[in-house]
Order: C-alpha cells, then sequence, then structure tokens
C-alpha cells in the first residue's frame, strides 16, 4: 500500500489569509462594491465632527439660519451614509456567505475523495466539527470583519489626517498611547490565538464522543452507559469551558487596557486642549472637532482590537481547514483514465501482497483467477484476510505489491469512478441512508424510473414488505435505516445493488446476521442477484456456498486450499475441518 502524504506543511499567516481570501473570486465585483461603499459610509462619518465644529461656532454667533442649514446638510449626509451602509452590509455579507458555502463544498467535496485509511484514523466528530465549527469562525473574517476592518480603517487614517490638520501638538499627545497598543496585540493576540485553537479542538473531541455515542444509541442504552457517556462528554465540555474562560480573561485583560489607553490619552486631549482654548490659540469649535476625531481613533483601535483577537482566532481555525484541504492520503487516479464499456468481468489477482502498515502483511502473495461470471467462495477464520482482498478491488486500498486486473487490464490503469461503476457490493451491515425507501434503492442510479426500481425491489423479494408500509416506497427509513429490520435492509441493499447492474459483485456475509426466515428470503434474492455475474462472497455458513464455482480457503493472509465443494470436504484440511464442526454442531 502506497504511504499516505500528509500535509504540506503549516502555513504562513499571511499565505494563510491570501489563501482564504482566494475563494473570494468569484464574489469579487460583490466585494469590492462592498469595500468602496464601506469606504464611503465611513468618509461620510468623518464629515460629523466637522458640522458640530461649526454648530458651536454658529451657536456662540447666535446666527439661526447658518444653524439651520448646518443641521439640514447633517442630516442629507446621514441619509447618504444610510444608503452606503446598507450596501455596505448587504454586499460584503452576501460576499461572505458564499466564500463560506464555497469553502464548505470544497473541504466536504475534498473529504470525500480521501482515501478509507484516512478515515480510520479520524473519528467524524471531529471531521464534522471542521465542517461547522471552524468554517463558522472564518466566515466572520470574510463577511461582517472585512466590512468593519475597512469601515474602521477608514475613521482610523482619516481622524488622524484630520487631527494633525486642526492641531498636530494635541495629535502627538494623543498618539503617544500607540505604541502600547501595538505592543499588547501583538503579545494577546498570540496568546488567544493559541487558546482559540485549543478550544476549538476540545469542541472536536466533545463532537466526536457525542457522535459515537448517538451513532450507537443502542449500545449504549443496552450497557445502561448514559452516566458513563454524559460524564465523557461533560469532561469534555469542562475542559473547553475552563479554555474559554481563559480565552474570556485574556480577551477582557486586553480590551481593558486598550480602554484604558484611549481614554486617558482623551482625557490629556480634554485638559491640554482645555488650556489652549483659554488662552485663545483654538476655537471651542476646534476642541469639540478634536475631541470627536480622538473619540473616533480611540473607538476604531478599540474595534480593530476586537477585529485583531477574531482574526487570530479565524487563523487558527483556518489552519486546521487547510490541513484537511491540503490532507493528499487519497488513492491515485490513472494517469490515462482508461475507460471499459463492455465488461466481461473476469478477475485477475497476480502475486499480490497488502499491509496496513509495513510490519504486518495481512495478504501475502496472493494468486488467483476469478473467471466472468463464476462465482467464487472465500472462507476462512477471523481475520485471514477474506474483506481486505475483497476491498482492494474497487481499490478500496492499494496493493503493496502485486496487480489486480479486470480483462486483463490492471485496474490502476482504469479511471476510478469507472471502474467502481462496474461492481456492486452488499456487506454485512447494510448502510441505508436517511431518507425514503426508494431514495435508498435508487442510491447508484438516481435517473432510473420507477419501473426499474420497482422491477428491482420485487427481484430482491423487498417489494411485497414495501407494499405493506402506509407510504410504501416513500416511507422513511430513519438514520441508517433503523426504522427497518435487519432482513429488510439487506433487501432494500440488494435492491439498490440489483438497479446497478453491475458486472462484479461482492457479498461480505450478507446473511450472516439474520434469523432463518430472513436469510432464505435475502439468500433467495441474493441468488437472483449473482446470476451472471463475477461473484465474490465471503460466508461463515458454509451451507450458503456450496454451489460456488469456486472455493478458495485463506489462512494466515495465504490461500492454502483451493477447488469446489465437493472436492474440498474430501480433502484433509482446513475446509473440512470448518465443515466438520459447523455440521457436527447444528
Amino acid at each position: 500500500m502506497s504511504k499516505p502524504k500528509r500535509t504540506k506543511g503549516d502555513l504562513s499567516d499571511l499565505k494563510q489569509l491570501k489563501r482564504l481570501f482566494g475563494y473570494t473570486k468569484r464574489y469579487r465585483s460583490m466585494l469590492v462594491f462592498g469595500i468602496l461603499s464601506a469606504a464611503i459610509s465611513s468618509l461620510l462619518g468623518l464629515v460629523f465632527p466637522q458640522f458640530i465644529g461649526k454648530f458651536v461656532d454658529k451657536f456662540n454667533s447666535s446666527n439661526a439660519a447658518d444653524l439651520n442649514t448646518t443641521i439640514a446638510l447633517l442630516i442629507l449626509v446621514f441619509f447618504v451614509q444610510a444608503i452606503f451602509n446598507f450596501l455596505r452590509t448587504y454586499l460584503l455579507n452576501v460576499s461572505g456567505e458564499g466564500v463560506v458555502a464555497d469553502l464548505r463544498s470544497a473541504l466536504y467535496q475534498h473529504l470525500l475523495s480521501l482515501s478509507n485509511h484516512f478515515f480510520e484514523n479520524r473519528r467524524t466528530g471531529e471531521i464534522t466539527s471542521r465542517l461547522t465549527s471552524d468554517i463558522a469562525s472564518v466566515r466572520g473574517v470574510v463577511s461582517t470583519a472585512l466590512a468593519q476592518f475597512v469601515n474602521q480603517g477608514v475613521l482610523l487614517i482619516g481622524s488622524i489626517v484630520l487631527l494633525f490638520i486642526t492641531n498636530y501638538k494635541l495629535t502627538f499627545l494623543m498618539l503617544a498611547v500607540v505604541p502600547i497598543v501595538i505592543l499588547a496585540a501583538a503579545f494577546f493576540g498570540k496568546k488567544i490565538r493559541q487558546i482559540s485553537t485549543t478550544f476549538q479542538d476540545s469542541i472536536a473531541k466533545a463532537n466526536a464522543n457525542a457522535e459515537e455515542a448517538i451513532s450507537g444509541i443502542q449500545v449504549v442504552k443496552s450497557f445502561a452507559s448514559e452516566d458513563f457517556e454524559t460524564e465523557r462528554y461533560n469532561e469534555k465540555i469542562k475542559e473547553s469551558f475552563q479554555t474559554a474562560k481563559k480565552r474570556a480573561l485574556y480577551r477582557g485583560l486586553f480590551a481593558a487596557g486598550i480602554f484604558f489607553s484611549m481614554f486617558s490619552a482623551i482625557s490629556l486631549v480634554l485638559w491640554y486642549g482645555g488650556r489652549l482654548v483659554f488662552s485663545g490659540a483654538i476655537t471651542g469649535g476646534d476642541l469639540s472637532k478634536f475631541l470627536l476625531y480622538t473619540i473616533f481613533v480611540a473607538g476604531a483601535v478599540g474595534a480593530m482590537v476586537g477585529l485583531y483577537s477574531q482574526f487570530q482566532e479565524a487563523l487558527g481555525a483556518s489552519k486546521r481547514i487547510f490541513e484537511l484541504l491540503d490532507n493528499e492520503d487519497k488513492i491515485p487516479n490513472a494517469a490515462n483514465k482508461a475507460e471499459l464499456a463492455d465488461v466481461k468481468g473476469e478477475i485477475e489477482f497476480k502475486e499480490l501482497s497488502f499491509s496496513y502498515d509495513d510490519d504486518n502483511p495481512v495478504l501475502k502473495n496472493i494468486s488467483l483467477t476469478a473467471k466472468a461470471a463464476e462465482i467464487t467462495a472465500l472462507v476462512g477464520p477471523s481475520g485471514a484476510g477474506k474483506s481486505t482482498l475483497i476491498s482492494l478491488i474497487p481499490r478500496f486500498y492499494d496493493p503493496s505489491n502485486g496487480a489486480i486486473y479486470l480483462d486483463g487490464v490492471n485496474i490502476k490503469d482504469i479511471e476510478l469512478k469507472n471502474l467502481r461503476s462496474h461492481i456492486g457490493i452488499v456487506p454485512q451491515e447494510t448502510q441505508l441512508f436517511s431518507g425514503t425507501i426508494q431514495e435508498n434503492i435508487r442510491y447508484g442510479r438516481p435517473n432510473a424510473s420507477d419501473e426499474e426500481v420497482y422491477a428491482a425491489a420485487k427481484a430482491a423479494n423487498a417489494h411485497e414488505f414495501i407494499s405493506k408500509f402506509k407510504d410504501g416506497y416513500e416511507t422513511l427509513v430513519g438514520e441508517r435505516g433503523v426504522k427497518l429490520s435487519g432482513g429488510q435492509r439487506q433487501r432494500v441493499a440488494i435492491a439498490r445493488a440489483l438497479l446497478k447492474n453491475p458486472r462484479i459483485l461482492i457479498l461480505d456475509e450478507a446473511t450472516s446476521s439474520l434469523d432463518s426466515e430472513s436469510e432464505a428470503l435475502v439468500q433467495d434474492a441474493l441468488e437472483y442477484l449473482m446470476k451472471g455475474r463475477t461473484s465474490f462472497v465471503i460466508a461463515h455458513r458454509l451451507s450458503t456456498i456450496h454451489n460456488a464455482d469456486r472455493i478458495v480457503v485463506l489462512e494466515d493472509g495465504q490461500i492454502v486450499q483451493e477447488g469446489a465443494h465437493e472436492e474440498l470436504v474430501k480433502q484433509q484440511g482446513l475446509y473440512k475441518d470448518l465443515h466438520d464442526m459447523q455440521f457436527r454442531n447444528s
């Protein structure tokens, strides 16, 4: 098996941010107009202190006509600003939500392309947490946070420029706190990002525990383990809560420090500006303008500090998202992507070996040919490698050595979707999807007609029980088909495989967990399903494979016997031992 390739490594913050905003390409025009609207809205906001300064001076001169004109113009400015505020909010939110939707879709699509090996080493709850909470953290950066950043950035720069124009001495006094703010942002931002990453990881672990317990609720209840699962989940939530409290502490200290620094500067400006008014160096209107711009600067700095914290959290979340997107643990598709149209179904395993890791080979030098339309049964003790061998046919894994050929073509040279389109699988534990019975049967062929669905269900001995349901084929099966019995689920799965009409069929202990009545119905359906198809059957009940064209006996990853049933029971060996043991106990 080829070694899985892991992630490309940590991205720098700048590259990470650039990559994140690379998803804005489809919404670039909306984003540009939204940013322009935010900038214009903020520039109009900078006009307000100018009007206040004039208001104060006009009020002192008691010129009512000028005062009326000033207020009328101020209302007009507010109206125009409101229009651009609407455009800013709407355009940036829509483009931001679009970016997040595209990112979520890209991540989901990528996850589905990863190999079985990836999912065997990850918990489902952790993966879904990346799709939900991590992407939710990113949402703010590419929507509302971007609008706020532009808005507050224009206010900050514009206010500082106008402060210098009004009085440069007062401006230098006010800006004395800026180095303190920058140092605090660097220190607290790093801490908040580290804590936020830990918080998201703890939530992912809690989600993983919850998902496992909910999906296995019958096992939980059968062992009366509700209290245990509750306590296990609560421990993870408590861990995340402690982390959240620590993050809140740093946020609070950060915000309080910035608040004190900025408003201390405003107080000094008020003190020094008042002395300048008393000396006649500036007017009361100028001081009013200056104080308002100073408040704008303080507000903008405070907002930028909050955005910086949000930005750090989003970087931590996007890092985990990109780690998944960069994961290359995939089964490589064929370079030339050959597609087989007229498939006969002959399968040849040639000197094949396989191991999940380098130290423990599961299959050793397997050579076997299954002719077209032939039924090949695989038997042997648990751990012999039966399920592993058949999982190599649809390339859920690739062999460590050797090759598999379909009609003489190495399956590595066949386009993956094309290869799998010719293979049908009926596993022991049938996986149905929440939805209707008809949707589940149609899963492999969404465009199949109703008549084709009904025909497949009849052939699978499923039509009778389906028709007895009040809603018939529109009956909801529940999550994982929980509303159906084991035999009913298996027959729906057989109907699904029949509708797909594959040339190669894999049956992995498809009747082992059923009662006698259900087994008889399912076995009858399976025999119909296997007609004319190259079939591989794994069975512990040897009575179900007497009619197989070839029985292959595996032990410790090797073929130890091969032949028809009548031949093998006459030989001394593992098959006869298994056969005698089963029929002696029956």
